[in-house]
């Protein structure tokens, strides 16, 4: 029989990803056959009581710091390391995650996003700043974890094999951006280093032209290991990933397009270079 409590836990259970639930239980299970407290495994792991107890209730996860001192700690046999990928994952919002997993194979990236700096790009503080601008409001909690997955996305960026990748960023998105001054100079100073690297190209789309084909919005287009391109559109909190090879042929036309409308890449970093020295 269900008690109201078992029933309560489940209700709790609901509203948070079954990964981080299901890694909050095997923690437990295996500090339990440590023979250890929720505030020993804290004092052993450099975490506070809270924290230990919210990931083992499943309200918070698990960062990689957490699960390489706890499976040194607990003598868990890689049984929790071996989940910290999809932990991870679960911290991106329910939309993106079909995305966000077909990126980590790709071989090559064009992206085009004319009022935001992608997120690959994205400085922590501006992150910040756009989630922190976010209606409805969101909790700091819940913040703090969209800008953590954010940022760890960015790891795509430097990955062995180096994967092929062009972005190109509107002008408004430069001259709109989220945060103090402070934090426009250091993002426009990051775009600048990141299209230093050789497996990267930024160009700036100038706003002076008017009309271009990506008036219609952001988009991604990626090619596989299996050398298949699927595309990505998002808007107002809904994403979606396109597979028809005749829609992604479209997008793909369109960005051809784009690229030769837009700034060059030494053009493009000599306006930024301008605009953080206005910021």
């Amino acid at each position: 029989m269900t008690t109201s409590r078992q029933k309560k836990q489940r209700a709790q259970d609901a509203d948070r990803p079954p990964i981080w639930v299901g890694y909050g239980k095997l923690t437990k299970l295996h500090r339990e056959r440590a023979g250890l407290t929720q505030q020993e495994l804290a004092s052993a792991v450099g975490y506070s009581y809270e924290q230990v107890a919210s990931i083992e209730q499943g309200r918070r996860p698990a960062k990689s710091a957490f699960t390489d001192a706890a499976e040194e700690v607990l003598n868990a046999g890689g049984t929790l390391a071996v989940l910290q990928d999809d932990v991870d994952l679960a911290k991106l919002p329910a939309f993106f995650q079909d995305f966000a997993l077909i990126e980590t194979e790709a071989i090559s990236r064009y992206d085009f996003e004319p009022l935001l700096i992608p997120g690959l790009l994205q400085t922590e503080d501006y992150a910040r700043a756009l989630f922190s601008s976010n209606s409805p409001l969101m909790s700091e909690e819940t913040i703090e974890q969209h800008v953590e997955a954010r940022l760890g996305r960015q790891k795509l960026l430097t990955k062995t094999p180096l994967v092929e990748t062009s972005f190109i960023i509107g002008e408004h998105a430069l001259l709109g951006m989220a945060g103090s001054a402070d934090v426009r100079r250091a993002q426009l100073q990051h775009i600048l280093r990141q299209g230093s690297t050789r497996s990267i190209e930024i160009q700036i789309m100038p706003s002076e032209p008017g009309f271009h084909l990506g008036l219609n919005g952001a988009m991604v287009i990626m090619e596989t290991l299996e050398h298949r391109q699927v595309g990505y559109i998002e808007s107002q909190g809904a994403g979606f990933v396109i597979t028809d090879p005749k829609q992604v042929s479209g997008f793909a036309v369109r960005y051809g397009k784009l690229r030769s409308q837009a700034l060059n890449v030494k053009e493009s970093a000599r306006l930024i270079e301008r605009m953080a020295g206005e910021a």
